[in-house]
């Protein structure tokens, strides 16, 4: 590995411009930095990728390095490793994004589990029907059913919670659908 006290020297010439420098970090340390980059993302071409951003990175941002808050071998791993954690990132968000394909590796037509806009439109139709239904009835009928089916609450609930005998509260309920069944039933 490279010295750490050459580093910083050459670190601060890059910093200042000098090609020569910039050369001699490159040979002192690239093939450490490269191997960083194969352990996290486990591809040659994809780790000289970043070993080649990493290095453009070093170019354009050495006067930034500070020796008092690391060693030059740190902070160029840092680089690294920062850069393939980026790709393997973007990888997965792309994974995510991308059209599954089939083996050939043409892209799979992917079904539409949701519903068609005719669907849609029937689904707003019986919600409106039903709506309507609801609203023709009796009140006590309406609000057993509402509270039995759309608060899910048992026969006794209900007759606890509207005050009224069970046995009432049950009728309610069944003469409420008989009435619902006929009203969708006429639409």
């Amino acid at each position: 590995m490279a010295d750490s006290n050459e580093l910083q020297q050459q670190l601060a010439r890059v910093a200042l411009g000098d090609r020569a420098a910039f050369r001699r970090v490159y040979e002192l340390t690239s093939a450490h930095l490269l191997g960083v980059a194969l352990r996290i993302l486990n591809r040659r071409d994809a780790a000289e990728d970043v070993l080649q951003e990493a290095f453009v990175n070093v170019w354009h941002h050495a006067g930034s390095y500070d020796a008092a808050a690391s060693q030059p071998m740190t902070w160029l791993i840092s680089i690294v490793r920062n850069k393939a954690l980026d790709v393997v990132r973007s990888a997965a968000v792309r994974r995510e994004t991308e059209m599954p394909t089939h083996e050939d590796g043409e892209e799979r037509e992917v079904e539409d589990d949701g519903p068609t806009p005719l669907g849609l439109l029937t689904q707003a139709a019986d919600a409106l029907a039903i709506r309507g239904c609801l609203e023709a009835l009796d009140a006590a009928h309406r609000q057993s059913l509402a509270l039995a089916y759309y608060h899910g609450l048992s026969h006794s609930e209900v007759a606890e919670r509207l005050g009224a005998p069970l046995g009432t509260v049950k009728a309610w309920v069944r003469r409420g659908l008989e009435r619902l069944k006929k009203c969708l039933d006429a639409r």
